[in-house]
């Protein structure tokens, strides 16, 4: 009898108990293997994840600092008053110029600065430090030096060279904030065009010169294809970090003349402390950090894709 039910249990596909112990097994392995990561995970959590959901919270009331003792709940009301204002349709759009000069801008001194360095030449590593050294500066110090070193009507080094006393912020707010910002984000974008430059393949140059093939035609039928990839990752990493701008604005222009060069972070800036409004600010800064996500994930996208023409290759 004892046999028959030990057959039957074979043949309904019963698991003896030693099958189950190295799933076990593989499974405390690789909580093993995650255990020193946790640590960073709730870090990262606390750090970024808890002031967001507060964030949330904070946007869903009516607080004014001038009215602390009247906290009410007012749904997405605040949503609808800042998408319906102007100045924040105005740094909307101030955002997005100043985004886009400094990112094209950038993005093409960059290119020339790091075909540059791809030759060989004495004094290259030199000449590579010193052209780095902006990106190493302080975004309020470089927002200062610009400010009083070279725009001051009275004593900047552009009125230096060229004469005449203009005041250069007032008279071009939004090119004085660019210029600054593309001082500083012209290395970040030559270092990793320059990775692309040295990851071509020089057997590949030097049959198209053999082919007859001139300077001009191999930079935009060769080396500009495979620097797409690497083109891209720099306008969205510059942008996701472009678009947070405040040093320069706030230091530079103070968002002037008018809304001139109010970018959302300045208007996020105006709204907590000049019109004290907590609900609307809070509001402002999930929309802006939704849209930031927005273009995080494209840029997270084309890492991933260039990952992969690196792994193929």
């Amino acid at each position: 009898m004892t046999d028959v039910i030990a057959r039957s249990d074979e043949k309904a596909g019963a698991v003896p108990p030693q099958a189950s112990a190295p799933a076990r097994g593989g499974a405390r392995e690789r909580w093993v293997r995650r255990a020193p990561l946790l640590p960073a995970l709730v870090f990262a959590i606390i750090v970024t994840q808890v002031p967001f959901l507060v964030t949330l919270y904070l946007s869903t009331l009516g607080w004014n600092a001038l009215r602390p003792g009247r906290r009410e709940f007012v749904g997405l009301d605040n949503y609808v008053s800042v998408l319906t204002d102007s100045r924040l349709r105005a740094a909307l759009a101030n955002t997005v110029l100043l985004t886009a000069g400094a990112v094209i801008f950038s993005m093409v001194l960059g290119l020339m600065l790091a075909m540059l360095l791809d030759r060989r030449f004495a004094g290259r590593a030199v000449v590579r430090t010193l052209l780095i050294t902006p990106f190493l500066v302080m975004p309020i110090a470089a927002a200062l030096l610009w400010k009083h070193a070279l725009y001051n009507p009275a004593y900047g080094l552009i009125n230096g060279l060229f004469g005449g006393s203009s005041d250069w912020i007032s008279s071009y707010p939004k090119a004085a904030v660019v210029a600054t910002l593309v001082w500083q984000w012209t290395p970040f974008m030559m270092l990793i065009l320059l990775a692309g430059l040295q990851s071509q393949s020089e057997e590949v140059l030097e049959a198209a010169r053999v082919d007859g093939a001139h300077a001009w035609q191999i930079f935009t039928r060769m080396t500009l294809p495979h620097l797409r990839q690497y083109l891209e990752l720099g306008a969205l990493l510059g942008s996701i970090y472009l678009v947070n701008t405040f040093d320069s604005v706030f230091s530079i222009t103070q968002g002037g003349p008018g809304t001139a060069t109010t970018n959302l972070p300045y208007e996020i800036y105006l709204t907590t402390f000049r019109k004290f409004e907590y609900g609307e600010a809070s509001a402002a800064g999930v929309i802006v950090v939704l849209l930031t996500i927005i273009v995080a994930t494209f840029a997270l996208r084309v890492i991933s894709t260039l990952f992969r023409m690196e792994e193929g290759r």
